[in-house]
């Protein structure tokens, strides 16, 4: 086994070789901005297999579940002004030694969370590790590196307390932050839950300041949390200890009319991106809000800012190839392998 392992491991780095020449060590990008640049098609490319990655939940895994095409596979991200780093998990891997990486916020959250554990598995398939869950913390850690990469469940940051039967959604309270303190690498994300209304809507009372509310307007209330969040960061994070990082706005593509597709459909049947710098549905308005009050932020956080990028990948959705199979619609996470390998390549890249 071991000695499959070694083989294996050369035989992916010499067509690594093969297909980007020598590696290189100089990983820089300068000043160049990594989130403008347009999709490419690449050989090359996925970065991993979904079957040599056992442990990617069912809802992901479009393969798996007969997805018919495979261009949507194919394409990598290339910056307009430079050359983006191949994701190298063994670098990371050597890198994170003996640190603590947690992805807080929801699903979109925890698409990222299970792409960054498939990026690395493949790049050390015979290395050991471990999946736990305890509460709402789940843990992959491999203890040849002493490195843990984690992902909290908390889809909006703030607190939903329950209240006389009654759940109240505290726009002013954050007591998800004990468990944040001290972590190596936080990469936040909330957005998917804020806009669900009737039997999906997590909450029967917003509370704000010492009012209570029925409800409130979603924009309003999602800037009033990041707020709250941001406050949490600039009297908690020790920017010697924590490096901190906000995901972007995860877009969905429910109505093809944003990417200029008069039918209004969904993205269904769609198995390639747009090939533009620039998305014709425009800027997303919760990605405006959470660069305004990034903008308030006192310590340093690092914006991925996978929202153009990734509303330029229409094709990238489970569709009817997720968990609900036919009977279900996803256009709103994304396919692994796929679009969110690439949001961790960009990670990779502002980490090192």
């Amino acid at each position: 086994m071991v000695l499959f392992c070694f083989v294996a491991a050369v035989f992916v780095l010499g067509l690594w070789q093969q297909v980007h020449g020598e590696i290189k060590e100089n990983h820089g990008v300068g000043k160049c901005n990594i989130y403008e640049g347009k999709w490419v098609y690449d050989t090359s490319y996925p970065l991993y297999n979904s079957s040599s990655c056992p442990f990617i939940l069912q809802e992901f895994n479009c393969q798996k579940n007969a997805r018919p095409d495979h261009l949507y596979l194919k394409y990598r991200w290339q910056p307009t002004s430079c050359h983006l780093s191949r994701f190298n998990g063994k670098d990371f891997l050597i890198r994170m030694r003996g640190k603590r990486l947690m992805f807080v916020g929801d699903s979109l959250s925890a698409n990222q969370w299970q792409s960054l554990t498939c990026l690395l598995h493949s790049a050390v398939p015979c290395a050991p590790y471990t999946i736990t869950r305890i509460g709402g913390i789940s843990t992959f850690h491999f203890p040849t590196y002493g490195l843990s990469i984690m992902f909290s469940r908390n889809a909006f940051l703030v607190d939903i307390v329950i209240q006389n039967g009654a759940r109240i959604l505290k726009l002013n309270s954050i007591s998800g932050g004990l468990i944040w303190n001290g972590v190596d690498v936080l990469i936040f994300d909330t957005w998917h839950w804020w806009l669900h209304t009737g039997r999906k809507q997590s909450w029967n009372f917003v509370q704000y300041s010492s009012k209570t509310f029925k409800d409130m307007n979603r924009m309003v209330a999602y800037e009033k949390a990041l707020t709250t969040w941001a406050r949490w960061v600039n009297s908690n994070v020790n920017p010697n200890k924590t490096k901190v990082f906000f995901q972007g706005v995860s877009p969905d593509h429910m109505d093809s009319r944003e990417w200029a597709d008069p039918r209004g459909k969904t993205c269904t049947g769609e198995i390639g991106p747009l090939q533009s710098r620039s998305y014709p549905g425009g800027a997303h308005p919760a990605q405006v809000v959470l660069e305004k009050v990034l903008r308030t932020v006192k310590k340093p956080v690092h914006l991925l800012d996978i929202t153009t990028l990734s509303q330029l990948r229409k094709d990238g959705h489970p569709a009817t190839y997720g968990y609900g199979g036919r009977r279900g619609m996803d256009c709103t996470h994304w396919c692994l392998p796929g679009v969110p390998d690439i949001w961790n390549q960009l990670l990779y890249t502002s980490l090192i």
